[in-house]
């Protein structure tokens, strides 16, 4: 019993040395090639984690069929942005979406956030937008002739317009009896509009519905693109 302990004591430290040594006559090249397929493993796995549930997938499915639509899952900012708890990678958490991209990806065109329960618009620069509820309203039936002021903005083509015309739609308006405002409370069963102006990017009119709040706060949202306009242009002489 005695041989026994001893040679696998031996055993043991071989293994251990075997492996030290494997460790640091690893490249620099392997260890990166590690840290890659680490990152695409949990690319896949925060993907799955921001899918939306296959019942919503399979509830709207016919909806989705149609050109310019969407369905999303946004996590709230607070809880899953990598500058506050490193909970996940993707930049903003999964709390922004572009709905000319495609993408979670904050910085990427994004049009909308999700932060303390609110659905939030106009980001860094000149970047603006504006929303109104409108209530239980299917998306079917929702046109750009419901929101005339939205629909027919023009966005400012040189700097100091563009930011003037940025301060007045955060401060909101009231225009055709709608409340419009760049940060809306989100309420499931309700269906929103927005107004989002990228400049050099995309300036387009979106319909939305929350369909999903779920136990972590995440919002799951049902959307189609109204219309697309031509992309602003800024003269930054």
């Amino acid at each position: 019993m005695k041989k026994f302990s001893i040679a696998t004591g031996i055993l043991v430290t071989l293994l251990l040395v075997g492996a030290s040594s494997f460790a640091q006559t690893q490249s620099r090249d392997d260890i990166l090639k590690q840290i890659e397929s680490k990152r695409a493993e949990l690319n896949v796995l925060e993907n799955r984690f921001l899918s939306p549930s296959e019942e919503d997938k399979a509830k709207y499915a016919d909806f989705l069929r149609q050109p310019n639509t969407g369905l999303i899952r946004l996590l709230p900012r607070e809880k899953f942005d990598s500058s506050r708890e490193a909970r996940l990678t993707i930049r903003g958490g999964g709390a922004f979406y572009s709905f000319t991209r495609l993408t979670h990806e904050y910085g990427e065109g994004s049009d909308i956030e999700l932060e303390q329960g609110n659905l939030a618009t106009g980001f860094a620069g000149a970047d603006y937008g504006m929303m109104t509820n409108i209530g239980d309203t299917p998306l079917e039936n929702v046109t750009t002739e419901a929101v005339p002021f939205l629909a027919a903005h023009v966005p400012a083509d040189d700097v100091p317009k563009a930011r003037i015309e940025q301060r007045k739609w955060g401060e909101g308006a009231t225009a055709d009896g709608a409340s419009y405002r760049e940060r809306l409370l989100a309420k499931v069963n309700s269906t929103y509009l927005l107004r989002s102006v990228n400049y050099d990017r995309s300036d387009l009119l979106v319909a939305f519905r929350v369909v999903r709040i779920d136990d972590d706060d995440s919002v799951t949202i049902l959307w189609k693109i109204l219309k697309k306009y031509p992309t602003p242009r800024l003269a930054r002489n």
